[in-house]
Order: C-alpha cells, then structure tokens, then sequence
C-alpha cells in the first residue's frame, strides 16, 4: 500500500506533552514501516528559526517555516509530525485550509498541570518576569476552536493518546491497520 503523507500538528502549551506524544506516535508508525519524521519545535527554533524572537510576528514566521518543511516531507510520503506550541490560532487555521492532510492534535493539559511538569522552571521564571512573552503567562495561547483530535494529558496516559492519533489516522486511511501491515 502506498503510504500517503500528512502533518499531524500537535499545539499546546508548554509542557503539556506534545513531544512525549510526537515521539510516540512515530515509534507506533515505524513499526508499521511507515515513513516518518517528528519536528520539534524546540529544536527547529534552534536551527531553522534562531534569529527569532518571541514577538507574534516573530512566532508566526516560526510556525510557517515549520509548516513549509512539514509540506515538503508530507508531499514525499512523508508523516511529518510537528510538536510545536504554535500559540495563534488564526496561522493554525491558515495551515489546515492550505495544507494536504493536515490533522491538528490538541494537547490539552491545565496551566497548573504544566507549570508541574516543568523540570525547566520556565514558567516560574516567567512568573517572576525573567522570561518575557512566555505562552501561558504573559503571552497568550489560543486554543483550537475545531481540532481534528483532543488529547487531554492530564486525564490519559501517553499511550491512550498516541492510540487515540493511530485511531483517527486509520479511519481517515492516512494509514492502514497494524494488522493489514504485519501479513
């Protein structure tokens, strides 16, 4: 079967487990030999975007360039998973009407359950003032009004959500059964 590509767009804030999932669900799609690649945020600020700042101009050029490397993959057959907190949802609604097989993944957790997750210290920091436009503190973040998928990690385990992405992806025939792939 020939794989098609898409971009599976997990937002979120900081913290809420948007990598931990990103990770997951390509380790659950290599085992169906599925072609994969996973586009941290984090990491691609530091190479592909490290001249910007935090400025809303700035982050929405940061969430265009991750998508623009997320189209390229997934027009070669590529699953490009991003794990971005991309906080806007007006340039998140620009990417799934311009977008082929663009299914944006909420990670939802509580600002209390992030600010518990965060070995970093980040938002104490920002809390204190020592980091300006932190998402979720002193910058806003906009939730998905219409998200193709809800994973409520304070509620669900990293594995019930990664099933829960598998799930979806195979009812829209992204990709085929764990079942179909191992016969």
């Amino acid at each position: 079967m020939k794989q098609f590509g898409a971009i599976l767009w997990l937002t979120g804030l900081s913290g809420a487990g948007k990598t931990t999932i990103a990770q997951g669900i390509a380790q659950e799609l290599q085992k169906r030999n599925c072609l994969v690649e996973v586009l941290d945020g984090d990491i691609i600020r530091t190479h592909l975007c490290a001249g910007l700042g935090f400025s809303k101009q700035d982050r929405d050029t940061n969430v265009r360039r991750i998508d623009f490397v997320a189209e390229l993959l997934s027009r070669n057959g590529v699953i490009a998973i991003v794990a971005a907190i991309s906080p806007y949802r007006e340039v998140r609604e620009q990417l799934k009407k311009t977008s082929t097989n663009f299914v944006e993944v909420y990670v939802d957790a509580p600002l209390s359950v992030c600010e518990f997750r965060d070995v970093k210290g980040l938002y104490a920091k920002a809390k204190a003032g020592e980091i300006k436009h932190f998402t979720g503190i002193s910058d806003p973040y906009e939730e998905p009004l219409n998200p193709e998928i809800i994973c409520q990690t304070d509620k669900f385990t990293v594995e019930q959500c990664v099933k829960q992405v598998l799930d979806y992806l195979e009812r829209q025939n992204l990709i085929c059964a764990l079942e179909l792939v191992t016969k």
